[in-house]
């Protein structure tokens, strides 16, 4: 069997020195379309040097290379990339990620869950600098025709959706070119540009990255619901209930709940596909 679950929990954690600048903060807001229009100056905070600052989900590709995609060459996994789906993905965030900075990356695979047809690897990832621990990261990536093997079935969480009308909805067109800039932050599975290797995996043609629709939504968020501060966002946790489209846009609406609460909660669908979803049972906590 292509993973070996109890092999690939018990490997030593692995760890790299990673780094990023501003160029690389800018490069990944782009990739989520900040920019639009280019003179705002809400969007300059994403776009520009001198007053940038940093998107949390910035974690998911800070230094990494192939992304969520490189946790899947460690013991105990041989794995199909066409096989592959991001199935879910949160983030903690410690204290706001600086604009330059230089962190060790930790990982491992936390957890290996049997959802009969198809496995559920849970990827642990732990950043801390000189200062102390930035931010942890878990991606759930399901792997199609690995399940069946006796294993935990593991959690399945369900957040029903508030009964009364969202405080906010914004749409946000997903650009053609969205899913090829988007990958030069580090994700260069052929899934999100390759046409023959998105018929592979099912799709008439490339899907857009979940990881970038979950930074377009959490970047909707900031801006609508906490007054454009990054450094309010705690922790975002999302899953991906379908895949989104270059060219199409995405509906985003938002609970903020009471004055006093401290967390949004978040649906997310396909407008052109009447509303299909895109990510669900999302929530993002703040102070």
């Amino acid at each position: 069997m292509p993973i070996d679950a109890a092999k690939a929990v018990a490997a030593e954690s692995r760890s790299a020195r990673i780094s990023w600048g501003h160029k690389d903060v800018q490069l990944y807001h782009l990739g989520l379309g900040a920019g639009v229009p280019a003179t705002d100056p809400d969007e300059l905070r994403y776009t520009l040097e001198s007053k940038l600052h940093v998107l949390p989900s910035f974690a998911t590709v800070a230094g990494s290379g192939l992304g969520v995609v490189s946790g899947l060459f460690g013991p105990g996994l041989d794995v199909d990339l066409a096989a592959v789906l991001h199935g879910g993905q949160s983030i903690r965030l410690h204290r706001p990620i600086p604009v330059e900075g230089s962190a060790v990356s930790t990982s491992k695979v936390a957890a290996v869950y049997d959802k009969g047809k198809a496995a559920v690897l849970v990827l642990r990832t732990e950043a801390a600098d000189d200062e102390g621990p930035l931010w942890t990261s878990d991606a759930q990536l399901f792997v199609r025709g690995e399940g069946g093997f006796g294993g935990d079935r593991g959690p399945s969480p369900r957040i029903e959706l508030p009964s009364r009308e969202p405080d906010k909805t914004v749409e946000k067109t997903v650009r053609e070119d969205q899913a090829l800039l988007y990958r030069l932050s580090g994700d260069w599975n052929p899934l999100h540009a390759d046409p023959e290797f998105a018929a592979l995996a099912g799709f008439d043609r490339p899907i857009l990255h979940g990881l970038c629709s979950y930074g377009m939504t959490l970047k909707a968020v900031v801006d609508t619901l906490l007054g454009g501060n990054v450094g309010r966002v705690r922790s975002y946790t999302t899953r991906f209930a379908g895949v989104a489209f270059p060219g199409e846009s995405l509906r985003i609406r938002m609970w903020a709940g009471s004055p006093e609460s401290d967390r949004v909660q978040v649906a997310v669908t396909a407008v052109e596909r009447d509303d299909a979803p895109v990510l669900a049972d999302t929530i993002v906590e703040h102070a």
